[in-house]
């Protein structure tokens, strides 16, 4: 074992995974004010999962300029979905998250609902918990310039 180096602390993507409620805080606050098209997200019953490709908000690297970056939010062991305040028909929708919460069941099992801007919300029914959080491209200067900023 060495000790850690300068040179070890270089700027790489994110790759984390939530399996109990504290990781999931992480992930959630890594996650707030990610933006998506509604056409970004899956469902695929055959694989019991739900993938998410969003715009996600550098919270954890504080540049001049604020910066995003494309990642893959994917839930593994989906048994179910459900979505209330989201109009699915509207192909051009454009989805804000807030934060992801977890309410645990019988045996690991429970329901993980993904809190949207506009008193929009996806509920996940999942044997487990168990979610992934992988950055996918490059950052890049976000669009607006400016940092998220809530009330």
């Amino acid at each position: 074992m060495t000790d850690a180096r300068f040179e070890d602390g270089d700027e790489r993507p994110l790759y984390l995974g939530a399996q109990d409620a504290e990781d999931l805080k992480i992930v959630s606050a890594l996650v707030q004010d990610a933006v998506l098209p509604i056409t970004e997200m899956r469902y695929r019953p055959g694989r019991r999962q739900f993938l998410m490709l969003i715009n996600r908000f550098r919270w954890e690297d504080r540049v001049p300029a604020p910066e995003r970056v494309r990642a893959l939010l994917a839930f593994d062991g989906v048994l179910g979905v459900r979505s209330q305040g989201i109009d699915r028909t509207d192909r051009d929708l454009v989805l804000s998250v807030l934060s992801l919460r977890w309410t645990p069941g019988d045996d690991g099992a429970g329901v993980l609902e993904l809190v949207l801007a506009g008193d929009g919300a996806v509920a996940l029914q999942m044997e487990a918990l168990d979610v992934t959080l992988r950055d996918v491209t490059r950052p890049y200067v976000a669009p607006s310039r400016r940092v998220p900023n809530h009330d």
